[in-house]
């Protein structure tokens, strides 16, 4: 189980390795300061304006349905938060019959990398999420015709913890600022205990990709 829980550990890491590399003593005096790399300005709204979404994302797969498409805000110095709020559909094929889900997500990018006035990588970021499916057949809490304890997890609300990498292409549009694609590993915390007590699981059955699209609206002034 060591091995196991080591392995899983060294592939969420894996994502870090352009910036071990990036911030490492030989290279410092080749390469430009992080903070150089990160061209985030982050758009000012007063008043209401800040409930103004800042992006539309769709995202493939991830434990939120086939495919969910939603809104976010980001905010920060340099944006390097984001909060999202996204409608997935589970079709019949999946399930006993068609499902909606819907999913609050939090992501945190700490860096930017860019290289051209077009092109530039978030090599690694993370987060975590929830998400509910629609329907009664589904609980939050154990019903009572359950034997107490028969039933540890809730089948209504999923948390997921994820990692994830970016690429961003900037656009001159006046509304649209730029479209990045992305990937995300993802594993909720039932996979995670599953996986911690039985030993005959494999990674490839507690982990999850997904792959989806960000378009950032309302292009900056910088």
């Amino acid at each position: 189980m060591k091995q196991s829980l080591f392995n899983l550990i060294a592939l969420l890491l894996l994502p870090l390795l352009p910036i071990i590399t990036l911030g490492s003593p030989s290279d410092s005096t080749s390469l430009p300061s992080p903070r150089k790399w990160d061209k985030r300005v982050h758009q000012r709204y007063e008043g209401w304006e800040r409930l103004r979404p800042t992006h539309v994302k769709y995202q493939y797969a991830g434990g939120m349905g086939v495919s969910a498409v939603g809104i976010g805000w980001d905010y920060g110095k340099r944006r390097q938060w984001e909060s999202d709020f996204l409608v997935g559909f589970l079709p019949g094929k999946y399930a006993d019959k068609f499902r909606l889900t819907f999913t609050v997500k939090q992501s945190y990018i700490p860096w930017s990398m860019s290289f051209d006035k077009h092109w530039a990588l978030e090599p690694f970021y993370c987060g975590l999420y929830v998400t509910t499916i629609a329907g009664e057949e589904f609980w939050k809490k154990e019903p009572g015709r359950y034997p107490n304890g028969y039933y540890n997890f809730s089948t209504k609300m999923r948390p997921y913890i994820f990692i994830g990498q970016r690429m961003n292409f900037n656009l001159k549009n006046s509304i649209v600022k730029h479209v990045a694609m992305f990937y995300e590993i993802s594993s909720c915390e039932l996979y995670i205990i599953s996986k911690a007590t039985n030993s005959s699981l494999k990674m490839k059955d507690i982990l999850r990709i997904s792959f989806g699209v960000k378009v950032q609206l309302f292009k900056d002034n910088d």
